[in-house]
């Protein structure tokens, strides 16, 4: 039975890049009862370890951090400024509304806004320029004052929307990447019998240059590493059939490359040959730009063998990302799939 619950919270559970405590609580309190021990190291990833008996140490990584801002700026009239933290396309932020997480424990709605001319106003000129980051703000509807009170610089701020059941998908703000630490967990619950070590690490600081991965990786050494993320699916109007990347309900996808790795050669045989042999619906993925927790960890040490696996997202970092839930139960169960079996090859040259 699909978990919405579970990845309704993860999902609307604020953690911007080196402010993760509450989703690290969430993930904790999840992944707990499904592993034998669970760790936080000096960087904040949560390290769930499940003993094996004797196969290979297997790292799977899932960044729980998402794209958002710090309060940057504090005016006269009590309007805040921001600092992104993480890739935001400013076309899709006008008008949207954003939680501050003050530092006096509340987190304040408000409205994030540019600083343009009202279409009422505003000659054809000014409306055709594209709006800027630099030129958004909040407003908390609190004078200057009360703001001060309540919000200092360097407060989280995290896009206010919900997740969502939208006909044959799910859609949130954060689906990048909370759906991954969603699939870790499932997996983990899902699995069966298993001969290696697996360590189930949701990262931190992943969106600002995969921080957390790569000192995990170091300090655990493992023999495999494997990134759970979220890939492009432009299977939508305007886009061209050969650039699509992925598409949603056509299955799980498995990574060959990105800006960030070339995914191992053996390990993706490996995963297509487990979803090939238990009718596991997948799809091939070359993504031209952007990496994953995987690009970080391949390089620490003498090297790991890497690989991510995907699953297909709409409208990425956006407040509307949309996966299809066949794909994410197909996530799943490729993933615990291969763990039961992730012993029977090796990936040495």
């Amino acid at each position: 039975m699909f978990n919405f619950d579970l990845l309704k919270t993860l999902c609307e559970t604020p953690g911007i890049p080196s402010r993760e405590e509450p989703i690290r609580e969430v993930v904790i309190e999840a992944l707990t009862p499904l592993v034998d021990s669970i760790s936080v190291d000096v960087m904040g990833n949560v390290i769930g370890y499940k003993k094996g008996t004797g196969g290979p140490k297997v790292l799977i990584a899932a960044h729980m951090d998402e794209i958002g801002f710090m309060v940057k700026h504090i005016d006269d009239k009590g309007f805040i400024r921001l600092q992104p933290v993480g890739g935001f396309d400013p076309r899709n932020l006008v008008a949207q509304r954003v939680w501050v997480h003050g530092f006096a424990g509340e987190s304040l709605l408000g409205a994030l806004m540019p600083s343009s001319k009202p279409i009422h106003t505003a000659t054809a000129e000014e409306l055709s320029k594209p709006p800027k980051l630099e030129g958004l703000f909040v407003d908390l509807g609190l004078s200057a004052d009360e703001v001060k009170e309540k919000v200092e610089i360097g407060d989280p701020v995290t896009l206010a929307r919900t997740c969502e059941r939208i006909g044959h998908n799910v859609m949130s703000k954060t689906l990048d990447n909370r759906l991954s630490v969603f699939i870790m967990i499932e997996a983990i619950r899902a699995m069966s019998s298993h001969q290696c070590d697996i360590y189930a690490v949701a990262t931190v600081q992943e969106e600002v240059g995969l921080r957390g991965a790569t000192p995990a990786a170091y300090a655990i050494e493992p023999d495999i590493a494997i990134a759970l993320d979220e890939t492009l699916a432009m299977d939508i109007p305007g886009g061209d059939v050969a650039e699509q990347v992925s598409a949603l309900g056509k299955g799980t996808a498995i990574k060959i490359m990105d800006s960030s790795l070339l995914c191992h050669p053996k390990l993706v045989r490996h995963f297509r040959d487990v979803a090939e042999a238990h009718s596991i619906p997948y799809q091939l993925e070359i993504l031209n730009r952007g990496g994953t927790d995987a690009g970080g960890m391949q390089r620490v040490r003498g090297g790991i063998p890497s690989f991510t696996l995907s699953t297909p997202c709409r409208y990425v970092h956006t407040v509307n990302e949309s996966s299809a839930v066949s794909d994410i139960e197909a996530s799943i169960q490729l993933l615990a799939t291969w763990l039961e079996e992730a012993h029977t090859r090796t990936y040495g040259y």
